[in-house]
């Protein structure tokens, strides 16, 4: 899944239950429970198997989802009177896809990022990009609203 709806889940979370004991630990939980809905991203290590290196594209794609979801889970904190706990949430749930930047963009083979990594590929629910956008989409809007609302 994108870091958007992951951050955004995040965020909804830590608004709708304030109290960190409860909804930090949740906030990184949500972020392997998301990665069941049906979703698309760009694939990494298909990338670094095939081509040796992640494509322009890809890059391109999570600059864009990444700014987006820190501009914002931003806006979420700053406005809703809450703003540490908000963004801890935001950062734990997407902190599971945070750990392997080391691995993918600077070469690191360190051996709890592969298993995380392997962990990851197993567990997902990808599929085409047109139903897997719309499904992110859903999420993002869910996650807006419950955000947003409270």
């Amino acid at each position: 899944m994108l870091e958007l709806p992951h951050t955004l889940v995040g965020a909804a979370i830590a608004t709708a239950i304030p109290n960190p004991a409860i909804s930090l630990p949740l906030a990184l939980a949500s972020h392997f429970i998301t990665d069941y809905i049906p979703h698309w991203n760009p694939h990494l290590n298909t990338e670094l198997k095939t081509t040796g290196k992640i494509s322009t594209r890809s890059k391109i794609i999570i600059l864009a989802d990444s700014g987006a979801a820190l501009m914002l889970g931003t806006y979420i904190a700053a406005t809703s009177g809450n703003f540490v706990i908000i963004m801890l949430a935001c950062f734990l749930a997407v902190l599971p896809d945070v750990a392997e930047i080391p691995y993918y963009f600077l070469g690191l083979k360190v051996g709890w990022i592969e298993r995380l990594i392997a962990w990851q590929r197993t567990h997902q629910w990808n599929v085409k990009p047109v139903w897997g956008i719309f499904f992110q989409l859903l999420v993002i809007a869910a996650s807006l609203y419950f955000a947003l609302s409270t």
